[in-house]
């Protein structure tokens, strides 16, 4: 079962999207703010992150920034979500390496097919670029 790390500031949404979620097929774990969220991908890497942009303390840029050039967080795919209508925040994204961006509020067909698609994607990379034996 994919697991998804879903980063928010809301609380209210990380518990709808968590169900949501879950119930499409996916083992969730959540984190309030960017510090939890490194602190998780570091303990227990999940195999896609959907990343909020607007966090408190370090915002969903930065976090995103930190992820892509760590090796060992880069691989994982990140679908930023926000409730802006900025297209130069989805070129910084885009710039930063997200691998997808969503509005809020989002359809949860939408998201699931969003996250099913890059998990696809990753998992045809994998295959087509096997770790060196």
């Amino acid at each position: 079962m994919p697991s998804i790390l879903i980063v928010d500031d809301d609380v209210t949404l990380l518990e709808l999207l968590s169900v949501h979620l879950s119930n499409g097929g996916l083992q969730v774990s959540v984190a309030p703010d960017a510090a939890v969220a490194l602190r998780s991908v570091i303990e227990n890497p999940p195999d896609l992150i959907i990343l909020d942009i607007g966090l408190p303390y370090l915002d969903g840029m930065e976090v995103l920034a930190a992820l892509k050039a760590d090796p060992a967080s880069k691989h994982i795919p990140v679908i930023v979500l926000t409730g802006h209508e900025d297209e130069s925040e989805y070129v910084q994204a885009s710039n930063l390496g997200a691998d997808g961006y969503l509005h809020k509020p989002v359809d949860r067909e939408k998201l699931i097919n969003e996250i099913f698609s890059r998990l696809a994607r990753q998992a045809a990379k994998k295959i087509a670029n096997p770790p060196p034996a």
